[in-house]
């Protein structure tokens, strides 16, 4: 039966997935947020969703809303839902409760979800009926699904919503550090979404952090350790790809040639070709499904700028900074690496500013944009010039000074962050070319 949904927040990535999803379902859907004009909601307008700013008008009785988690109980429409005797619930508990009704992967770790909830979700598709939740604001509701892939995040423990058949977890590290106290603050709570899922967590058996889990039979591993149960071996990689075998228990699985950069490329293979082992799926497909992979958004994103390569990605820890650049470097051997990134929240440039300047240390030239804030905080006791200075050529960035990096005719610019980087980017394919900047 058809209901009336009313996301708050509908534009978030996260949200504006479930939109596409209870849409495709056959349910009417709108949503609020804020005016600015965002890349979600191109795809929702698309299907003629409604968008409206935030209001009390937005809100009816009949409705189901949902909670975006960026938003308190203070909010105006949140207040109005309750008032108004709306059904109201939390993003993340609504999607336990869909989940519910499939055979459920869900897609965990500090690093890696989006990529690894997109590259199953495509296999998936392919060969069976597939809903599936991207933490790109891709998502899809289809008629019969079997299966249903989402990405789960650790924030606040969100993810002990979900019960699901199947779990990835890519990696364990502490992040988000205005809420996980230390690294064990976050295995604990790892350690019980392990406890929740039903048949088998797949697992990077080669992470320290996931070695400490509990529930060892609960769990397969796998990695380039030969510990793992699911063994990436004989590996290949040049500027077209990479090309791998797979042992599983010991036993020679399947060669794979894949056209992905990048270790945590072949992890994120690694754990996809795990679940379809499971779930029966011939090696062979899986391998050509894997050929046809295009990326998420904003995961590697590439374009050519005159003879520049400008490549997108939302890396914003210095794990995901590290495999980012090692990546351009496997597909780029031949060409100047240049990096501008955008620091996001005061808290965790503070807590990993020595981890940062490291792992931008691996470009060639480096700038940075001022710290990007949050919804829960718009200063903190770091700025960015204390970055600059750990960096071995730090220089600071304006979407005013972009032109700067015209001084790198064939370079590849790597633009990384998960605020508003884009518009950084934006601001300086728009700029007519001039290599004297």
């Amino acid at each position: 039966m058809s209901e009336k949904y009313h996301l708050i927040g509908i534009k978030g990535s996260g949200m504006s997935a479930l939109a596409h999803i209870l849409y495709d379902m056959g349910h009417e859907v709108q949503g609020s947020d804020i005016e600015e004009t965002l890349f979600t909601q191109i795809g929702l307008e698309a299907k003629g969703m409604t968008l409206y700013p935030f209001g009390k008008s937005n809100i009816e009785p009949d409705m189901t809303v949902i909670i975006g988690n960026a938003f308190k109980d203070d909010h105006v429409e949140v207040i109005q839902a309750k008032q108004t005797g709306a059904k109201c619930v939390r993003y993340h508990e609504f999607l336990g409760s869909l989940a519910g009704g499939f055979t459920s992967i869900a897609i965990s770790g500090t690093h890696g979800k989006t990529t690894t909830t997109g590259l199953l979700s495509h296999v998936l598709r392919l060969n069976h009926p597939t809903s599936y939740l991207i933490g790109d604001g891709t998502g899809k509701g289809v008629e019969n699904s079997e299966y249903f892939v989402f990405e789960a995040c650790e924030y606040q423990r969100h993810f002990l919503a979900y019960h699901p058949d199947y779990a990835i977890i890519t990696n364990i590290e502490h992040d988000h550090p205005d809420y996980f106290k230390d690294i064990d603050d976050v295995l604990d709570a790892f350690n019980t979404f392990v406890s929740q899922c039903k048949k088998m967590v797949i697992a990077c058996g080669d992470d320290p952090e996931v070695k400490k889990l509990k529930a060892s039979t609960k769990i397969m591993t796998y990695g380039f350790e030969t510990s793992n149960q699911v063994i990436a071996t004989n590996v290949l990689k040049n500027s077209e790809g990479t090309t791998f075998d797979v042992l599983i228990n010991g036993e020679f699985y399947h060669t794979f040639v894949t056209p992905f950069f990048g270790d945590h490329m072949i992890l994120n293979s690694l754990a996809v070709i795990t679940v379809c082992y499971l779930e029966g799926l011939n090696p062979s497909i899986v391998e050509k499904d894997l050929r046809l992979f295009e990326g998420v958004k904003r995961r590697f994103a590439q374009k050519a700028h005159h003879d520049q390569v400008i490549i997108d990605d939302y890396a914003h820890h210095p794990t995901e900074i590290s495999v980012t650049l090692k990546a351009v470097r496997q597909k780029y051997p031949d060409r100047e690496l240049v990096a501008v990134f955008q620091p996001h929240t005061f808290t965790r440039t503070a807590a990993f500013i020595n981890e940062f300047a490291e792992s931008l240390n691996l470009a060639d030239h480096i700038y940075l944009t001022e710290i990007f804030g949050s919804a829960r905080e718009s200063n903190g006791t770091v700025d960015i010039q204390t970055l600059i200075d750990k960096c071995h050529s730090g220089h600071l960035i304006t979407k005013e000074t972009v032109n700067q990096l015209h001084q790198y005719p064939t370079a590849v610019v790597v633009f990384m962050g998960a605020g508003d980087i884009k518009k950084y980017e934006d601001a300086y394919t728009r700029l007519p070319w001039n290599t004297e900047a």
